[in-house]
């Protein structure tokens, strides 16, 4: 077991497995402006002085309006009130609105770039509807599990490459004055049992994800510390417990983590019903109630609300507090300049009717219909091509030559069936679990999806491509007729490539059963490879999947394509044809078998029909090992690794050079060094530099990602240091025979472990490992730094 001394372990007795608990945290601090918000908060500070008591409440309780969250406009004050929209790659009810690549796909990318576009352009069009906070992005879950049911969602289970994607995704959302609202904190790694449900008139808590102090610092809240830096508007706590306490009235987790380590100067918004209290969610640092009653529709039914005035008036909540309330929510109003010429709410934002218009209890006023698509497409299509992980290519397979023959399998190939909008259960009754056989799956469901205004689907998209040169394409879209004879309809045959099509759904609410590709996927692959010596196979949706078929002879080509969004056709044309050359890098790992993963749920049941209030607990105990880092732990093999992706070139990586920033380096950051947003400011010091050269030693255009990985002492580090953990990763584009300098900076936190008894990060004394290669076990350089 791994330490654990803020986050303390007790024993349970009575047989019942070991209880962690968080120690409390008061009382919350307040904002200050630091990071660059000084000017924006004494705008807020002029605001809040012209506030009833009633308005005060106003402004951190939803209430019902056009949008999926609502705050009331406050007319004498030509405040318009703030529109709340789903979601981390789309708005996600709104028409006329683009359906942009899922994070996951933004991860395979590794493309800083790339990422922090699809923020701006994405923000833009929320912006464009009106909305000012958008619910993204999403780095909880991180992906403890690779069954995690919304994984898709964010980016991936290194929380390194994490960090620095949410980062981009922040900087690239705000910077057309869009608020960030980055989700869900903490611990939010699982969705059975995410909300407390009722047994027999028992209640039953929600899982409560315990996590040590040690592994809560190192990996789940890293990436939210780079959020912060970023300037995240806003982050969402989530609905799991954590150690025992629900995640928005956890004041360990909000009060000290949130706001005093990292310096967060924004607001703590609830996800939707996932408040539990008023005067303790308060107390303990969240600082607005989503979407503001306890059934979605009457706020007056809302733990805050009225229910704060009486709290005021009675003592059980300072008014400071509530001042401070509505100085976090307001600053970045002010920060982003929300209050000058904002848009108008697009009146077809809420197209499915979250709030009945004969709910709302404000004028919300509304605009006309507005296309807000743009040219993103194009950015979208990049994206999609850019996230696309090549696995496999026997004997050059691909890029594909022009064959006249070419067949196309699978129900993944084909156009959507069942409508543009699927996949919520509360608008669709039926879909929620994605169970439609016939159709591409382009992005997930839940309250991550989108509503489509066209799909790509690949079969289309290989029909242009084929129409354009005189190609024959035929096809079959149906996974059982492809298993019970219909492949005998093929003429001429076999075609000269076959690519088979396979998808696999995963949606908020649920957690993936499998993570073999479904519709009977095994049997269609092995039908088709059996007819057709060149097959290639792409693989769309939730990630990883194990591959059993991998090492048939007759499958020349396996693509990881992920969920790109609404231009998924024409991307994976781009890489099968070469328009594109292949840069993808998986950002998980892919083992041999299912079985090969811990599983990392809990969910047996026994526990679902339990009635111990307390009886669902998820104890974090392989602490800092999910995925690679467990792999690499247990010396385990794998199919494909973290880090990996083929290209249609080469690439070598010669001449490391290591350097250090800073001599003689304190073991601790300053005490005294000023807290900023993100946390020490001595933590993000650049200490050293280590850098590369990379050469392109193939024939075409092509980019790489080359990757340093750092191991650190783990006689000073403890217990469960990984192996080797992702330091620095940097995407580069070089023409046939070009060589290019890659530099990796690190800074004191890349160099760092969390010391549980000092409470704070500590640079190690012995020599720290320095790994550089094209994936997590190819590693081409090794060095090492003593700081």
């Amino acid at each position: 077991m791994l330490a654990t001394t803020a986050l303390a372990l007790l024993a349970c007795t009575g047989g019942v497995a070991a209880q962690w608990t968080s120690p409390p945290v008061f009382p919350s601090p307040n904002i200050t402006g630091a990071g660059g918000w000084e000017d924006a908060l004494e705008k807020a500070r002029t605001f809040l002085k012209q506030l009833s008591t009633d308005e005060k409440t106003g402004i951190v309780t939803g209430t019902p309006g056009p949008c999926v969250g609502n705050i009331a406009p406050i007319a004498r004050l030509n405040f318009s009130g703030l529109c709340l929209q789903d979601g981390p790659l789309a708005i996600r009810q709104a028409v006329y609105a683009s359906v942009f690549s899922a994070g996951l796909s933004a991860a395979a990318s590794w493309d800083r770039s790339l990422t922090h576009e699809r923020g701006a352009l994405m923000a833009a069009e929320f912006k464009g509807k009106g909305s000012h906070i958008a619910l993204g992005p999403v780095v909880g879950p991180l992906g403890r599990s690779p069954f995690g049911g919304r994984n898709w969602e964010g980016f991936s289970p290194d929380s390194y490459l994490s960090g620095a994607l949410v980062e981009e995704t922040v900087l690239g959302m705000q910077s057309v004055g869009v608020q960030a609202c980055t989700k869900h904190y903490i611990g939010n790694e699982q969705e059975i049992q995410r909300n407390p449900e009722s047994v027999d008139g028992v209640t039953v808590e929600a899982i409560s994800s315990n996590i040590d102090d040690k592994t809560m610092h190192e990996t789940y809240l890293w990436p939210f510390a780079n959020a912060v830096k970023a300037g995240s508007a806003s982050i969402m706590c989530s609905y799991n417990r954590i150690n025992g306490s629900y995640g928005c009235q956890n004041s360990k987790t909000l009060n000290g983590l949130l706001k005093t380590e990292l310096g967060f100067q924004g607001y703590v918004m609830s996800d939707w019903g996932a408040t539990h209290s008023g005067v303790d969610a308060i107390t303990s640092g969240l600082d607005m109630n989503m979407p503001g009653g306890i059934d979605f529709t009457e706020s007056e039914h809302s733990y805050f609300g009225a229910n704060i005035t009486t709290s005021i008036n009675n003592g059980s909540i300072p008014e400071e507090r509530l001042d401070d309330m509505i100085l976090r929510v307001m600053t970045p109003y002010f920060y982003l300049k929300q209050d000058q010429g904002y848009p108008g709410v697009d009146k077809t934002t809420n197209g499915l009717g979250f709030f009945p218009a004969a709910n709302y209890k404000y004028n919300f006023q509304l605009t006309a219909l507005v296309d807000v698509r743009d040219d993103h497409a194009k950015s979208i299509r990049e994206l999609g091509a850019a996230g696309t992980v090549l696995l496999k290519n026997t004997n050059n397979a691909l890029p594909l030559k022009q064959p006249k023959n070419i067949g196309v399998f699978g129900n993944d190939a084909a156009d959507l069936t069942q409508g543009l909008y699927t996949g919520v259960s509360v608008q669709h009754p039926g879909l929620e679990n994605g169970n439609y056989d016939i159709g591409t799956l382009p992005v997930g469901g839940g309250s991550g999806t989108g509503r489509f205004t066209y799909v790509v689907p690949p079969l289309d998209a290989i029909k242009a491509k084929g129409d354009s040169y005189g190609a024959l394409v035929q096809y079959i879209t149906d996974n059982y007729a492809i298993t019970n004879g219909a492949l005998r309809s093929i003429a001429p045959s076999p075609p000269d490539v076959c690519i088979v099509f396979l998808k696999s759904w995963a949606s908020e609410g649920d957690d993936r059963e499998t993570l073999i590709a479904e519709f009977n996927s095994t049997s269609v692959v092995t039908s088709v490879a059996q007819l057709c010596p060149n097959t290639v196979v792409v693989l769309h949706g939730a990630s990883p999947n194990v591959l059993p078929w991998k090492d048939n002879a007759n499958i020349t080509a396996i693509l990881a394509a992920h969920m790109p969004g609404q231009e998924t056709g024409n991307a994976i044309a781009d890489i099968l044809w070469g328009n594109i050359n292949p840069s993808g890098k998986l950002p998980y790992t892919i083992a041999d078998q299912e079985s090969d993963y811990a599983k990392n749920l809990v969910n047996s049941t026994e526990l679902q029909n339990s009635k111990d209030p307390n009886a669902w607990q998820a104890n974090f105990t392989e602490g800092n090992l999910i995925d690679y880092k467990e792999f690499d732990a247990e010396n385990k093999s794998v199919a494909y690794e973290f880090g990996f992706g083929l290209s249609y070139t080469t690439f070598e990586l010669s001449d490391i050079k290591v350097s250090l920033s800073a001599q003689n380096a304190s073991r601790t950051p300053s005490s005294s060094a000023k807290i900023l947003p993100g946390g020490n400011v001595d933590l993000w010091a650049i200490l050293a530099n280590v850098t590369a050269t990379v050469k392109n030693t193939g024939g075409v255009l092509g980019a790489t990602v080359p990757q340093l990985y750092l191991s650190l002492p783990a006689s000073e580090s403890g217990e469960g240091t990984p192996l080797r953990s992702l330091r620095g990763f940097d995407k580069i584009s070089l023409g046939a025979g070009e060589t290019a300098t890659v530099n990796f900076p690190l800074m004191r936190r890349d160099l760092s472990f969390w010391d549980t008894g000092a409470q704070t990060w500590r640079l190690p004394s012995g020599v720290i490992g320095v790994d550089i290669g094209f994936s997590s076990r190819d590693l081409k350089l090794k060095g090492s730094i003593t700081v």
